[in-house]
C-alpha cells in the first residue's frame, strides 16, 4: 500500500521542525520495512522550496503535500495540526483508512491479507 505519514511539521525552532520531520521519517521507515510505500508530503516539498524564492512557502508546502496525499491508500496521522488534518481529510473523504501509528497500519494490513 501507499501510505502517507503526516503530523505537525511547523514549529518555532529549526530543531523542533527537525524533530517533527524525524518522527514522520521514522514512521515511514517502519512502513517501508513492512513492505509498504511511505509518502510524506513535506519531504516532497522541502527540497523544492529550498531552491525557490517565494513569499508564501506554507501554501506551497500544503499544495505539494496535498498532491502527494491524493495518491495514497491510507494515512498514518502521528498527531494533529492544521496541515496534517487537511491531509487526513483528503483521504477520509475518499473512504481511506486513518491510522495513528505505523504499527497500527502494519497490523491492519497484515490482518487484511490473512
Amino acid at each position: 500500500m501507499k501510505i502517507a505519514v503526516a503530523g505537525p511539521y511547523s514549529a518555532p525552532t529549526e530543531r523542533e521542525r527537525q524533530e517533527n520531520l524525524d518522527r514522520m521519517n521514522y514512521a515511514a521507515a517502519q512502513l517501508l520495512e513492512a513492505g509498504h510505500v511511505p509518502l510524506i508530503g513535506v519531504n516532497a516539498a522541502l527540497p523544492v522550496l529550498s531552491k525557490a524564492t517565494m513569499e508564501h512557502k506554507y501554501k506551497a508546502i500544503m499544495d505539494i503535500s496535498l498532491a502527494v496525499i491524493e495518491h495514497c491508500d491510507a494515512i498514518v496521522l502521528l498527531a494533529e495540526s492544521p496541515g496534517a488534518n487537511r491531509e487526513r481529510d483528503v483521504l477520509v473523504k475518499k473512504g481511506k483508512p486513518v491510522f495513528h501509528s505505523a504499527e497500527e497500519a502494519i497490523r491492519h494490513c497484515k490482518a487484511q491479507s490473512n
